[in-house]
């Protein structure tokens, strides 16, 4: 049942947006190089988790939307790893539509990218999980993720019997662990503006590969 008028809260916060603009002249004809310009930027102003973005699927029931970390971009476009079993990865084996967000208060940008997503091969996999943690390498056997657990205890117990079995030897990729690439067919680029005129540039693929610039009304 809604809550009455007294239960909501209006945020009443107002910001004005000054700190940069986005010209075609600057941003040029490649998205995934003005979108690791953009990251770059992030990176090198301090921000915390700068390459954490908001992955969203369309699973057989809902949308769904949870935030992982980019490991890798370049012309192919946005790696991301994770459990296999997971929500996430079966939502996009059923539906392999992905949308990206990644978002940067404090450079007032925001990027969103649309495209399709496929797993990575398993030797590009076993390379990036061999550079982890020895205790995320365990992590990834011990944990059968998004399945309920009795409690936080059952959880540890399990992750010292991976430990234990691990011990002294090399931690294998499981196969229920790997890469996803997202390959994207749209990429849009937010920079906050004064007086809400924000710039917005939108590219979208071609088949063969190039793409098209448009600016976008705010």
């Amino acid at each position: 049942m809604a809550g009455t008028m007294g239960d909501e809260r209006k945020p009443q916060e107002r910001n004005d947006y000054v700190k940069g603009h986005l010209m075609e002249e600057q941003a040029g004809m490649d998205p995934i190089r003005l979108f690791m310009q953009w990251l770059d930027d992030a990176e090198h102003a301090g921000l915390p988790d700068h390459n954490a973005m908001l992955l969203s699927t369309a699973g057989s029931a809902s949308i769904s939307a949870r935030v992982v970390l980019l490991r890798d971009v370049g012309p192919r476009g946005f790696t991301f790893y994770t459990n296999y079993n997971s929500r996430k990865a079966m939502d996009l084996e059923r539906d392999p539509r992905a949308a990206l967000n990644f978002y940067w208060p404090a450079l007032e940008r925001q990027v969103r990218v649309e495209g399709r997503a496929e797993r990575l091969d398993a030797a590009e996999s076993d390379a990036y999980f061999a550079s982890r943690p020895r205790e995320s390498r365990i992590g990834a056997w011990s944990s059968d993720q998004s399945r309920v657990v009795e409690d936080r205890q059952a959880m540890e117990e399990r992750y010292a019997r991976w430990s234990e079995r691990f011990e002294g030897q090399e931690v294998p990729r499981p196969d229920h662990w790997g890469g996803i690439l997202v390959r994207p067919v749209r990429i849009e680029f937010w920079q906050g503006r004064a007086s809400r005129m924000h710039d917005r540039l939108a590219y979208e693929r071609y088949s063969d590969g190039s793409w098209q610039r448009m600016r976008l009304q705010p």
